[in-house]
């Protein structure tokens, strides 16, 4: 169970290589967080996240899950949430994709959709269900603000994070009255090896900045959680420019 701060004992990561996802686990481990569940394909890296976040001392295991096999997410975790109760599952994977070459490659741009909005639906609705069945827990679902407003520079993943922010949002009403919070986290452009060669974004952040934004969410029970804050307002501007003046934006 969480405590009166809202520190999860328990977590369940899908994603579990992501540097945002690792910083959020890190960070909690240092708060209260003693047992970790890393659910991510198996490899190299996720055995090597794992045997990092063991020396900070919690109980980390790994479970092999696949974001585009919707098939067989029940059975994965539920046979993760059938080891004891999880106060709070991190939906963090996604794929950035390569916008120029996915416009030209149909099949690569539903891979990004089907990763990021697909697999996030399956994974999102059982891991709901069985927090609602053990009667409480956290579902933190990491957007974007690229889902804000789709821009020509990457509107292959932006609209995947559109769909994955309304669905979660969504989810998070469904989910009311029910012991289970979901919050939505919107960070902007984030430094991590994925965007390492991108030009970076106005307002860009780290994925510490983003962890601490998590706990303090957790700890308020937000719905929705800008990073860094000063994003809500720029980009509720931007979302209400008018169409032929936003194209011209170098953005």
């Amino acid at each position: 169970m969480k405590d009166a701060f809202g520190i999860p004992q328990s977590l369940l990561v899908l994603g579990g290589t992501s540097e945002i996802a690792l910083a959020t686990a890190r960070r909690l481990i240092a708060r209260r967080t003693r047992t970790v569940w890393l659910a991510g394909r198996a490899s190299p890296a996720l055995d090597t996240a794992a045997e990092a976040l063991r020396t900070q001392g919690a109980d980390v295991r790994t479970v092999d899950f696949d974001a585009l096999d919707p098939g067989s997410h029940a059975e994965v975790l539920g046979k993760v949430f059938a080891e004891g109760d999880i106060d709070m599952t991190l939906l963090a994977f996604g794929v950035l994709g390569d916008q120029a070459h996915d416009e030209a490659d149909p099949a690569a741009a539903v891979r990004v959709a089907q990763t990021n909005y697909t697999g996030a639906v399956s994974a999102g609705l059982v891991c709901a269900a069985a927090m609602q069945t053990q009667g409480h827990g956290s579902l933190v679902v990491l957007s974007s603000v690229a889902g804000e407003r789709a821009r020509r520079a990457n509107f292959i993943y932006g609209s995947s994070k559109a769909g994955l922010d309304a669905f979660a949002q969504g989810l998070g009403d469904a989910m009311h009255g029910t012991g289970v919070h979901v919050m939505v986290v919107r960070p902007g452009f984030v430094r991590t090896r994925r965007t390492a060669g991108l030009e970076e974004t106005p307002l860009a952040t780290t994925p510490e900045a983003v962890a601490a934004a998590v706990e303090l969410g957790l700890r308020r029970r937000s719905e929705t959680v800008w990073v860094p804050g000063a994003l809500r307002v720029a980009m509720s501007v931007l979302r209400h420019l008018p169409r032929p003046l936003f194209r011209r934006l170098p953005i």
